[in-house]
């Protein structure tokens, strides 16, 4: 296996490459994908297999013959096993087994008589995408770039589909791009001999949820760990985020038992009512042997924060940019301390908890004690009795659900506890988007209900995959942000394998009225202190939001002038205008500007980045 790479290549945490098959004229098809700065690794007939970017820190290889092998991202194996691994390789199918048990988060690439297998991660963070370029089926973990080989323009429905708020499965999956196709999370991407043929080849099942708290929790404990030990086993100075919430304190704990020198960053609250500062001084504390930074809480960048100015290459519309400026904002302070990796708790509140429409099936299974949690979930949110009657008798099959949620875009925003004890939040559209919009919007929502299945039978459990999807799906886009600032971000509670320990554990004792994260407490109880365990709650802030939207009214208002989405016949542009001028609107509390927001900024960097400019940057 021979690698070129003719410039300089991207820092670490950055990997972002396409795949060809082993044939000739898929190499002719490859030169359109290498620029400068590509590095590419050739199979051992010299013709391209990967082109794009990544560190040498990011990947291990294997060869064997004319068989390779490949991962990418955070992978805890040395190219000695790997070597082995392929060595007893008979059929790409046995590698469903070396995904499942592997720690960490990383695309695996293998070739094998001929034939290709790439997929991700089950979490989402790590996706896959395939095209027909030139004949050739090439597979790319960005879907833009696919675009950009194709000159493919956006699909107007997909676009119109990104205002909804939120975007409901399996619709969130779809690319922007007609002559683009991804590969579910769940999936791997299987190209024959001729490469051109491809199917998906399903490699991980969420688990059942049947361990106990007690039997579970020390699993959870244990792939955490790992999780955190495959970023700082090599030493050197990692940071991590320390908000003094229970996902960000466990992080930094576990992290603090490593060789690497550990900087904790806090970053306090605008809010008086904020007691964040609070518990992670308390963390900070029983950490004497990591540096503690706690930033100005003036100085952090509001949300909407310098939304004309973003020029990341995202491959879809995200939610993420509204928070790109706080994200980033405190990354170069780190690096000037060393810092070459931010661990952070995302996902925390994704996996350790889980949903209450879980209930739905355990008031069918064990009504006793299903009656005596819902009271206690009614006391907690406020839930009216009336409105919990009707979700917990709703028995509607998730197809039909969303068909019904097609036929309710424009009413109010749907009540709490009909999303907390259902298939979700009901997908919803805005008054200043246009008719023609939604007409489009509804052909998509009656289209994907005809054959939709839903993630998992049971409602809890689809709603947990689809949370953690949909925010992986904001998580990957920051990784980029970050890695391209200058200090790459990792998320371990979105290991698969740590996802699989949380998903392994009874939900009538993962989520409860009575206790805050339980499965998370227990497992790191003795590694965190109790003090540290005691927290019930977190903080918000709202008022960085609602600040953010009174101090950067002017740059909405230069976002809706001229505005992409308005000249596709989107939206209405001049309504939009008008509430930028009314930021104490009392509905723009409830972030319903967010989906709207993303779908301008995407079609702007399109703008911006020219098929050219686009793939040099990669």
């Amino acid at each position: 296996m021979t690698e070129t790479h003719p410039g300089a290549g991207t820092g670490p945490g950055d990997a972002h490459f396409a795949v060809f098959p082993d044939r000739a004229d898929a190499a002719a098809v490859a030169r359109c994908f290498a620029r400068p700065h590509t590095r590419t690794l050739s199979y051992a007939s010299g013709r391209p297999w990967l082109v794009g970017h990544w560190h040498d820190e990011d990947i291990v290889t294997a060869r064997a013959g004319t068989d390779a092998l490949a991962l990418i991202g955070c992978r805890p194996i040395d190219a000695a096993e790997l070597e082995r691994r392929l060595g007893r390789l008979r059929d790409l199918s046995e590698l469903d087994a070396l995904a499942r048990t592997l720690p960490g988060s990383f695309h695996l690439v293998a070739a094998l008589d001929g034939r290709l297998r790439v997929q991700g991660t089950a979490s989402g963070l790590r996706l896959v995408f395939h095209a027909l370029v030139g004949g050739v089926r090439v597979a790319a973990t960005s879907a833009d770039v696919l675009a950009d080989a194709l000159g493919a323009e956006p699909d107007e429905e997909q676009v119109a589909v990104r205002l909804l708020w939120p975007v409901p499965h399996p619709l969130l999956e779809a690319p922007l791009w007609r002559e683009v196709d991804s590969v579910s999370p769940q999936d791997a991407l299987i190209v024959s001999a001729d490469g051109r043929s491809v199917r998906h080849s399903r490699w991980w099942t969420p688990p059942e949820p049947t361990r106990s708290l007690a039997d579970g929790a020390p699993l959870v404990r244990a792939a955490l760990t790992e999780a955190v030990e495959a970023r700082t086993r090599q030493g050197g100075v990692v940071s991590c985020d320390l908000s003094g919430g229970l996902d960000s304190t466990s992080i930094t704990f576990l992290a603090a038992r490593s060789p690497a020198k550990v900087v904790a960053s806090t970053w306090p609250g605008r809010d008086p009512a904020d007691t964040d500062l609070y518990w992670a001084s308390q963390a900070a504390r029983s950490l004497p042997q990591v540096e503690h930074v706690v930033w100005n809480a003036d100085d952090s960048p509001l949300v909407y924060n310098d939304l004309l100015g973003i020029d990341d290459l995202l491959d879809e519309p995200t939610i993420g940019v509204m928070d790109r400026s706080r994200v980033l904002h405190h990354l170069p302070g780190l690096a000037g301390r060393g810092s070459r990796l931010h661990l952070t708790g995302i996902g925390g509140d994704h996996v350790a908890w889980c949903s209450e429409a879980y209930y739905h099936r355990l008031l069918r299974r064990r009504p006793l004690f299903a009656v005596r949690q819902l009271r206690g979930f009614r006391a907690l949110w406020q839930w009216p009795l009336g409105g919990m009657t009707r979700a917990l008798a709703d028995s509607r099959p998730y197809g039909r659900w969303l068909a019904d949620a097609g036929r309710g875009l424009r009413g109010p925003l749907p009540a709490s506890v009909s999303s907390g004890l259902g298939w979700g939040m009901a997908p919803r559209l805005f008054d200043w988007v246009t008719p023609e919009a939604e007409q489009l919007v509804r052909r998509a929502l009656r289209e994907a209900a005809a054959t939709a299945v839903p993630l998992h039978p049971d409602r809890g459990l689809h709603t947990d995959l689809e949370q953690i999807r949909s925010c992986t799906r904001i998580i990957r886009q920051w990784d980029r942000m970050a890695a391209r600032a200058g200090v790459p971000m990792a998320s371990p509670f979105f290991d698969d394998r740590v996802i699989e320990a949380c998903l392994a554990v009874r939900p009538s004792e993962r989520v409860t009225p009575w206790r805050y994260k339980p499965l998370l407490t227990t497992a790191m109880r003795g590694i965190v202190p109790e003090s540290c365990l005691g927290r019930t709650n977190k903080a918000a802030a709202s008022m960085d939001a609602s600040n953010g939207l009174r101090e950067h009214r002017g740059d909405l208002m230069a976002l809706w002038e001229d505005s992409r989405l308005e000249r596709l016949g989107l939206v209405d542009g001049e309504a939009l205008r008008r509430l930028a001028q009314r930021p104490a609107t009392p509905g723009l509390r409830d972030a319903i500007l967010y989906s709207t927001i993303a779908g301008e900024v995407w079609l702007r960097s399109l703008a911006r980045a020219t098929p050219d400019r686009a793939r040099t940057a990669r």
